[in-house]
């Protein structure tokens, strides 16, 4: 495709919470990944935490049945076939990005035994609190309810809308709290928590869900210490403002107004080589 076709299909298609918060952080890195198609640096950590998702996926939709060994089996798996399409694409590993201050090799290997690690200690963690997870009996897919057939609400998809611009994306997980409210929860093998995120999942699905007890708070699993943040009060969320922030970003990029943001979030943008504006401080 052409950049002016990228660009008309980016500009006409649903957003998402990825895409607001990389459209704010610099609209001109969101020009290069998703108009230019810079090719992004691959990125051990971005592998790692697809895996980790992956394997708590198959955990939960296993009923749980897994065992711990087999949980570890499909991150370690997901996580081996996710390098090597990376090398695929940039064979030269120190051309990678990386967060730590080793060499790329030892990234590769030391998030592959942290992951694995990470995977038991959430099975572990599961199987000692018992988490509820809600079961959602259907479900709206692209404006058409659709019945979930006792399917747990893990990646649960939605289709909403702020101030008349369509969202979308999935969901981790919905828990049922003690009163039967609902809390959404975001599973994170980094750093990095957004209660924008939270916010939006949880007015999601709120909106999909009217006549159901209402979604009620927010956390995140932390991977890196094997426990759950404090919760995130829904009461907080102020829906003007979500909505503000999403017509905003999208209005930016029907303008086609992209000025890049050059800063010290360049030295983690995986698209920084293809960009002029970089930061080299």
């Amino acid at each position: 495709m052409t950049v002016e076709e990228n660009y008309r299909r980016w500009a006409e298609m649903p957003r998402s919470v990825s895409q607001v918060t990389e459209f704010e952080e610099c609209p001109y890195k969101a020009w290069l990944k998703r108009v230019e198609r810079i090719e992004p640096r691959p990125a051990a950590w971005s592998t790692h935490g697809t895996a980790f998702h992956s394997a708590a996926e198959a955990f939960e939709k296993s009923g749980r049945e897994l065992t711990a060994d087999q949980a570890v089996t499909v991150f370690q798996d997901e996580y081996c076939q996710g390098i090597n399409h990376d090398l695929g694409k940039l064979n030269d590993i120190d051309q990678w990005m990386r967060a730590n201050k080793g060499t790329a090799a030892d990234d590769l290997e030391e998030r592959y035994e942290a992951g694995s690690r990470q995977t038991r200690e959430y099975v572990e963690y599961v199987q000692e609190h018992a988490p509820v997870l809600w079961y959602p009996k259907e479900h709206k897919r692209d404006g058409v309810w659709q019945v979930v057939n006792g399917a747990p609400a893990v990646e649960l998809y939605f289709m909403v809308e702020f101030g008349g611009v369509k969202v979308r994306g999935f969901i981790d997980q919905v828990l049922l709290n003690r009163d039967d409210s609902k809390r959404v929860r975001d599973l994170k093998t980094g750093s990095t928590k957004s209660k924008f995120q939270l916010h939006v999942y949880g007015l999601a699905v709120n909106q999909l869900y009217p006549d159901e007890a209402p979604v009620t708070n927010g956390d995140w699993y932390l991977a890196k210490t094997g426990r759950v943040s404090r919760p995130v009060k829904m009461a907080d969320a102020d829906e003007d403002e979500i909505t503000e922030r999403i017509v905003s970003m999208d209005q930016g990029v029907k303008a086609g107004d992209f000025p890049a943001k050059p800063g010290f979030g360049c030295r983690f943008c995986d698209v920084s080589h293809g960009c002029s504006f970089r930061s080299r401080s």
